[in-house]
């Protein structure tokens, strides 16, 4: 048996786990900061375990932060993915969201005169391509880039009384490469910057930290600050909610594993509230940004609420994301939220924490 077909398949309960992978995306997470400070480490050597992460690990295995196949896996990435793996039947559960501001805007050249929701009224807006992908079903769960520029500007629309029907939705190639190399490692290959800037489009969607550095490289307005709309229903996106997931196998075979797990990500965000400048440290590298575009993109008072929770509201909010996703055509499938939520790792976890002396 090769190698992956070995890592893909479900441990044998009876065998003891030795390695323990996770994955996140380039935000902040509690997740990614427990990893740097080396508290799974500390957590799980005394069972012999090893914490690895994808993202340090290159090769085929990546995939699998897409796939979600690896039964030993723990993954607090966007909602798209995660959503659409559900959709394909990949036997996966919710047992945690979290909620962090990703710095959402909508981006128009300073001479344009667009300086609201409402002056986006028959505009174009750029939307990237559905992307190429060597498994068919996995194209549109995987256009991440598409389907978070689709939100964004229904949330940013819906706040002004408008709807998608009230814009032109101009495609853009989101693979295109800035031509300035310095400027590109900072991009990454997300947002079609130069559609914007030679005036194919009118407005572009982006978010995080390395889009706030491009969009000052590239001498871009913002026209909506989609985290300044008082209502949250407009800034659900593939980051808000961001849903933790694992394979059922790991809460059947490892449920103590996942609870130390979750638990030292609780203990990781009790810790974050009050080391904000440590915490900008590490997520210079988590996200890709500098420390100026990370303080700009995720606002004050981020690093206090990096807790996972699976409360009424995110929940509900998770699942208006999960409904936009499957009528735009980007799941394979519906499927009931209710059925993929398992609330006991997270529970067993805070009353861990709550114990400790």
């Amino acid at each position: 048996m090769a190698t992956l077909d070995i890592l893909d398949r479900a441990p044998d309960s009876n065998e003891a786990l030795s390695e323990l992978w996770f994955t996140r995306c380039p935000v902040p997470t509690a997740t990614g900061l427990a990893y740097r400070l080396g508290r799974f480490e500390e957590a799980f050597a005394p069972s012999g375990i090893a914490v690895r992460t994808l993202q340090e690990t290159p090769g085929p295995l990546q995939r699998h932060h897409y796939d979600h196949r690896l039964p030993t896996l723990i993954r607090e990435g966007g909602n798209i993915l995660a959503i659409a793996a559900r959709a394909q039947h990949e036997p996966t559960k919710l047992v945690g969201l979290t909620w962090i501001e990703e710095r959402q805007v909508i981006l128009v050249r300073p001479e344009s005169g667009i300086a609201s929701a409402a002056d986006l009224k028959g505009k174009r807006l750029g939307l990237p391509t559905w992307i190429e992908h060597e498994i068919p079903s996995h194209a549109r769960g995987s256009s991440i880039a598409r389907g978070m520029s689709l939100a964004g500007y229904h949330g940013a629309l819906a706040s002004a009384g408008l709807t998608l029907d009230d814009v032109e939705l101009v495609e853009v190639d989101s693979r295109r490469r800035d031509a300035n190399p310095s400027r590109d490692s900072r991009l990454g290959n997300l947002w079609a910057f130069p559609d914007l800037v030679a005036g194919r489009v009118d407005a572009l969607y982006v978010k995080g930290a390395s889009a706030v550095d491009g969009a000052r490289e590239a001498g871009l307005a913002v026209a909506v600050d989609l985290d300044a709309l008082p209502d949250r229903r407009f800034r659900v996106n593939n980051g808000t909610p961001r849903p933790i997931t694992v394979h059922q196998s790991l809460i059947d075979d490892h449920f103590e594993h996942l609870v130390t797990f979750l638990e030292q990500t609780l203990r990781t965000a009790d810790w974050a509230r009050d080391n904000l400048d440590a915490v900008l440290m590490v997520l210079e590298n988590e996200t890709r940004g500098t420390r100026a575009a990370v303080e700009e993109a995720y606002g004050n008072g981020f690093h206090a609420s990096l807790h996972p929770d699976l409360s009424d509201e995110r929940l509900a909010l998770f699942d208006r994301q999960k409904r936009f996703l499957w009528v735009h055509g980007f799941l394979e499938r519906d499927f009931d939220l209710t059925d993929w939520v398992d609330h006991r790792p997270l529970a067993a976890a805070r009353e861990r924490l709550r114990q400790r002396p």
